[in-house]
């Protein structure tokens, strides 16, 4: 059975929640936008949840940004498909839906307020744009990427029997 995850801003003028397949928190994303937005830690780890199960509680509170893509390959700036939720009473980020993949919510798991399972490896994920003070702490059985992985959060979970049906 999936898992469900209660989430909320700082204030608690937003409450979420929403279920997941995919709660364990294993991907550190380096990238600037989520180091940026809320990586302290010079990373953001993200999940996955079902876009369809997500209920909200203060959506007048909700704040959108769609983030400027700026790359060494492509001179012109793009502006992502993704939306990134947060609060606007106090700036918690809380979740990113991108409408390519409208099956998908991606709550922040720094949002949680559930208990999640530890992840026994992490993914290290966007190292090419990890800011030049992070040193990433990588373990024995860690993987890295300069960009993404071909695994998806779901075949990860599947992979190691960490699917919640």
């Amino acid at each position: 059975m999936p898992m469900l995850l209660k989430g909320s801003c700082r204030c608690g003028a937003v409450r979420f929640e929403v279920m997941s397949h995919t709660p364990v928190p294993y991907q550190r994303c380096y990238c600037s936008i989520c180091r940026k937005q809320q990586g302290g830690g010079g990373y953001a780890i993200n999940l996955a949840a079902d876009s369809a199960t997500l209920k909200v509680e203060g959506e007048d509170d909700l704040g959108l940004y769609r983030a400027a893509i700026h790359d060494d390959e492509h001179p012109h700036c793009e502006i992502s498909t993704g939306e990134r939720r947060f609060c606007r009473e106090c700036g918690s980020a809380l979740w990113l839906y991108d409408p390519t993949w409208p099956e998908l919510v991606h709550p922040f798991s720094s949002a949680i307020d559930s208990e999640l399972p530890k992840a026994l490896e992490t993914v290290h994920l966007m190292l090419k744009y990890k800011a030049s003070w992070v040193e990433p702490d990588i373990r024995r059985g860690d993987a890295t990427f300069d960009l993404y992985p071909e695994e998806s959060i779901a075949g990860w979970h599947r992979k190691r029997g960490l699917w919640m049906e």
